[in-house]
C-alpha cells in the first residue's frame, strides 16, 4: 500500500504504476460532465488545479439549515468515459496530476496521462457510503449553478483507497484486460 498526501506533485505521481494500491490524504475536487465540459470551453476555474486530483463524482449531500454545513453522505465514483473527449486537454491546461473515477478511459486520457504525468485511480463502485466516511469535510462548493451532482466540491481526505489502472508511463491495466477479454472471445468462437 502506498500513501500519497497533499500537496500532491507530478514527481510522486510518476513514481506510481499500474496496480499501486493507494491511501490519498488532503485535498479532492469532483468534476464531472458540465465541470469538464467547461473547463475545455476555457472558462477559468475557481480553484487552482495545478498539482490537484479531480474525483469524477457527484456526491450525495447535505445542508444543515442552521448552521450551512455540509455532509458527505455517498461519494461512489462516476464512469469515467464520459469525460475522454476532456480529460487529456483538462490535464495540459490544468496542471492536474491525477483524475479517480471507474470504468477506466480510453486512448486520448492514456496518452495525456504519459505526455503530461498524470495517473487514472479507480475508486471501488458500489461502495459510495464507505467512501464517503474516508472525507473529513466539505471545505467549499462552485459552479453550484451546475447543480448539486454537478459542481466542484472541495473535499478534505483520509485514507481515500484508490487503485492506480493508468500511470503516467503510458500502461493502462483497461487496455490488457480488453486485449485478453478479445483474445478469450476469439478462443471461444473458434470453438
Amino acid at each position: 500500500m502506498k500513501r500519497l498526501t497533499y500537496p500532491f506533485t507530478h514527481e510522486a505521481v510518476r513514481d506510481l504504476k499500474v496496480g499501486d494500491m493507494v491511501l490519498l490524504t488532503g485535498k479532492l475536487f469532483t468534476g464531472r460532465d458540465a465541470v469538464h465540459k467547461r473547463l475545455h470551453e476555457g472558462v477559468k476555474p475557481p480553484v487552482d488545479l495545478n498539482n490537484q486530483i479531480i474525483y469524477h463524482c457527484g456526491p450525495v449531500i447535505l445542508q444543515d439549515k442552521a448552521t450551512g454545513k455540509y455532509t458527505v453522505t455517498a461519494a461512489g465514483p462516476t464512469t469515467s468515459i464520459r469525460e475522454e473527449p476532456y480529460q487529456a486537454e483538462v490535464m495540459k491546461d490544468y496542471g492536474i496530476v491525477g483524475v479517480i473515477g471507474k470504468g477506466g478511459m480510453g486512448a486520448k486520457t492514456l496518452a495525456g496521462c504519459k505526455e503530461y504525468g498524470c495517473v487514472y485511480f479507480h475508486a471501488i463502485g458500489g461502495a459510495a457510503q464507505v467512501l464517503a466516511e474516508k472525507i473529513d469535510s466539505v471545505d467549499a462548493v462552485h459552479w453550484l449553478d451546475l447543480g448539486s451532482p454537478e459542481a466542484i466540491w472541495e473535499l478534505s481526505v483520509t485514507d481515500f483507497p484508490v487503485v492506480v489502472t493508468m500511470d503516467a508511463h503510458g500502461n493502462s491495466l483497461h487496455a490488457k484486460v480488453e486485449a485478453s477479454s478479445a483474445e478469450e472471445l476469439k478462443k471461444a468462437l473458434q470453438d
